[in-house]
């Protein structure tokens, strides 16, 4: 008799705890956050006097808004199991056309912008077209597209310069109004849309076993193709984003968002093996790192030290996420 109502509680609380167990990299990357702000905050206030107002959560959210699209592309990728290393070359490339084109009339700057999407949709395509239609390793295709991508943007703008209309920055990454907010939950809502498509079903179920996918009637070599390239739109827009947010452009800009994207990613809950993370968390992972810069400025670490830190903090923050969601989901069994 003791053994029947054990199973019948394990029964009524499965169905919670299965879902904690799921999301248990997520939450670990929520509180994560949430001490980063405290931290930033404290330091903050002890110094400034009061706390952070609107001018300064924008400007964080608009310092985010690169590394979060980015890390939107990137995260669509690992999800089939795979991982894309020339995130930053697409960001140099679509980063220095912006700084080109984008000014003079409107129409003339939302052609650009179009093309510079695409720009970033067709380098995801030729990664796309190698890696399902070539059967190459994704880190090789992507670690050669990355110089490739590299050597094209130094083709399109030699040295830093350009100038992107002020009406972009102040439309894509104002700081005196939230604009940064919406551009993230237009990015959310294509996410929410993939998702639930079948192309979306078709990525997580590639992620989660690929055999069992192409047995269960899953097209994977296109449902791979259209993975790589529209994670490869997201990345073009995040290097238009980039030189919204400087107001001009540099071939070089974009180098550093190949690791961060994928440490956003990682922190943010989506798992290396594929099949489980989500949009969420990998903004979440994205705000992580960026106020990170935050703490790291107000904690007077000295510059030339910050990559130091950032790289222990990545390193620490991952294998933390990844081990307390392990503990986490073997407790919840």
């Amino acid at each position: 008799m003791t053994g029947i109502p054990a199973i019948q509680q394990r029964r009524r609380r499965s169905p919670a705890a299965h879902g904690l167990s799921q999301n248990a990299p997520l939450l670990l990357g929520v509180g994560l956050l949430v001490l980063m702000v405290a931290i930033y905050l404290g330091l903050y206030g002890n110094q400034i006097g009061r706390l952070p107002g609107n001018f300064e959560l924008t400007s964080t959210a608009d310092n985010a808004l690169p590394l979060v699209f980015a890390a939107l592309g990137q995260s669509l990728v690992i999800l089939t199991g795979g991982i894309d290393l020339s995130v930053g070359g697409v960001m140099d490339l679509t980063n220095s056309v912006s700084a080109l084109e984008m000014h003079g009339s409107t129409g003339h700057m939302l052609l650009w912008a179009v093309i510079i999407v695409l720009i970033g949709a067709g380098a995801g395509l030729f990664n796309g077209l190698l890696i399902a239609f070539g059967r190459l390793q994704p880190i090789l295709v992507t670690l050669g597209s990355l110089a490739i991508f590299q050597g094209l943007a130094l083709k399109v703008l030699p040295q830093p310069g350009g100038q992107v209309a002020s009406g972009v920055t102040s439309t894509l990454a104002n700081p005196r109004e939230p604009t940064a907010f919406v551009v993230i939950a237009v990015g959310l809502l294509l996410w929410w849309l993939l998702r639930r498509s079948s192309l979306g079903i078709g990525i997580y179920a590639i992620g989660n076993d690929r055999q069992a996918a192409r047995a269960n009637g899953v097209p994977v070599t296109r449902v791979v193709l259209a993975t790589y390239t529209i994670s490869g739109a997201f990345v073009g827009f995040a290097g238009l984003l980039l030189a919204a947010q400087t107001t001009g452009g540099d071939p070089t800009a974009g180098d550093v968002f190949t690791l961060i994207s994928i440490a956003a990613a990682v922190i943010g809950g989506v798992s290396l093996t594929g099949g489980r993370g989500s949009a969420a968390g990998a903004v979440v992972g994205a705000f992580v790192l960026t106020v990170l810069v935050n703490v790291l400025f107000f904690g007077h670490v000295d510059p030339l030290e910050e990559p130091l830190y950032e790289g222990l903090f990545l390193v620490v923050a991952a294998a933390l996420t990844a081990l307390a969601g392990l503990l986490l989901r073997r407790r919840l069994r």
